[in-house]
């Protein structure tokens, strides 16, 4: 057994963010500003996005994206109910009804038809979510946002960077939201960016600072206006230089972190062929993000999720579970009178299913003690 824990995703830091960090301090400048510029450029430069917009979340991203598309009450939103609660949170913070469809079997992202069969005259927003970093299957939903006039935004959490075909997930004009924080792909630590047609994208950086004509940056910066306008009630919502820095330091080496997990994916699929598991899978023409590697134990298992996570984590290998699905949380369930059996591919895919360590950093070392780990308590 091993003597120090692994834990299930931690950041990979090194010393090109620490000096990005120590720049930003020693300019001055810590709040958003020139590093956060600088980032948003680069990252929109990285994925041929038409313009993005750092933001302290995705939560946040998700939510100026509803607000500046003027979703509100009356209106519905729908999504998966295989998420995490802020994809669903956000729709009740703008005053929408969230409405929750089933997931496809495989990749566990948001079913097409289920999608189709939910669409009623009240319909304003489809939310696809690319669960672990594998993109949803975009033609049928672009297909059925057009034929009923509908927005789509995209919960890119776990999908940076993923594409389908040649397009990168961020490179289109609809709104998209990336999640920066401490484990995902590239961190600022909290974070999160939101991408779009350059049209949508301001009106965007203007909700999300207090709906002020002017920012901080320009306003105090030399030759700066003290003037600005409210055009709206906005948020409170941008990214700090200091975090911004770190970003830019995450982002030069994003696609040598990337090669490392789909090294350590190709490595678990090939070691765990003869376990009883659902792998985690990348269909044709797709390159996910693999920000996780969800395994799903099979009938034939000789314990339980339950019982593997505890023994893996007295083996000093820490894991989580993506995700307990919406309708089982006491809010959505009392509010909403969603039940257990509602959503039958979600549910199951829960009671089985434990996200094993994957991350940039993950050396062959700590991925064999792993391996070594899941196949003593399973093979």
């Amino acid at each position: 057994m091993r003597d120090r824990f692994l834990p299930f995703s931690p950041p990979c830091l090194d010393d090109d963010e620490i000096a990005e960090v120590v720049e930003s301090l020693r300019s001055g400048w810590i709040t958003t500003g020139p590093k956060c510029r600088a980032f948003e450029q680069a990252f929109a430069n990285k994925l041929h996005s038409p313009a993005a917009l750092a933001l302290s979340s995705c939560t946040a991203a998700l939510h100026t994206a509803l607000a500046v598309l003027g979703v509100g009450p009356g209106d519905e939103v729908i999504t998966s109910c295989f998420t995490f609660c802020s994809t669903v949170s956000v729709i009740e913070h703008v005053g929408a009804t969230p409405i929750l469809v089933d997931v496809e079997p495989d990749t566990m992202n948001l079913d097409p038809a289920a999608v189709a069969a939910a669409v009623t005259e009240r319909t304003r927003v489809v939310l696809p979510v690319h669960y672990g970093g594998h993109p949803c299957d975009m033609a049928p939903l672009r297909e059925i946002a057009a034929r009923h006039d509908l927005e789509i935004v995209e919960d890119a959490a776990h999908a940076l960077p993923a594409r389908c075909g040649d397009q990168w997930i961020g490179q289109g004009d609809n709104p998209v939201a990336f999640s920066f924080y401490a484990t995902k792909n590239l961190t600022t630590a909290e974070g999160g960016m939101l991408t779009g047609s350059p049209a949508f994208v301001e009106k965007a950086r203007v909700a999300s600072l207090h709906g002020m004509s002017k920012d901080a940056w320009k306003r105090y910066d030399k030759g700066g206006s003290w003037f600005y306008e409210v055009v709206m009630p906005g948020f409170k919502y941008n990214l700090p230089d200091v975090l911004a820095a770190i970003g830019l330091g995450q982002l030069r080496k994003l696609d040598r972190m990337q090669e490392r997990r789909r090294e350590a994916a190709a490595r678990y699929h090939d070691d765990f062929a003869d376990l009883p598991l659902q792998r985690p899978l990348e269909r044709s023409g797709v390159e996910s993000a693999w920000h996780l590697y969800p395994v799903r134990l099979l009938d034939a298992a000789p314990i339980g999720r339950n019982e593997l996570i505890e023994r893996l984590g007295a083996a000093n290998i820490g894991t989580s579970v993506h995700f307990i699905p919406i309708h089982f949380h006491p809010y959505y369930r009392e509010k909403y009178g969603w039940r257990e059996g509602m959503f039958p591919v979600a549910e199951d895919a829960f009671e089985r299913v434990v996200s094993l360590p994957l991350h940039g950093g993950l050396n062959e070392a700590d991925q064999a003690d792993v391996i070594e780990a899941v196949r003593t308590e399973l093979a």
